[in-house]
């Protein structure tokens, strides 16, 4: 199995900037897509931001031009650099990775990181 871990949470005032990590180790996969996903309380899991394996990369409108997305292969990490953070980005942050087993495609969840920004 795959096992995500992140780090990089925290409280912010707004304006400022944090950044996430995660780090996926396990065996006998190959990692895909990896993003970032957000949840508050009584709302969906909304996407924030992905990156393909290829290096393309998607965002939520409401974090383009503030957030950035990358990854580095050989670490199996992916990060998000936020800058410019609101009181809306409080939020779980969770980093998600699907994987590829034979042709048949996985996704594999962190236990998510706490990221409040302050008025």
């Amino acid at each position: 199995q795959v096992q995500l871990v992140e780090s990089g949470g925290g409280l912010v005032q707004a304006g400022g900037s944090l950044r996430l990590s995660c780090v996926a180790s396990g065996k006998f996969f190959r990692i895909d897509t990896m993003g970032w996903y957000r949840q508050t309380p009584g709302k969906q899991r909304e996407m924030v931001a992905e990156i393909t394996s290829g290096g393309n990369t998607n965002y939520q409108d409401s974090v383009k031009g503030r957030f950035t997305i990358s990854r580095d292969n050989a670490k199996n990490t992916v990060y998000l650099e936020m800058n410019s953070l609101k009181a809306e980005d409080t939020a779980v942050y969770y980093c998600k990775t699907t994987a590829l087993r034979f042709n048949l495609q996985y996704t594999y969840w962190g236990q998510g990181t706490q990221v409040t920004v302050s008025s």
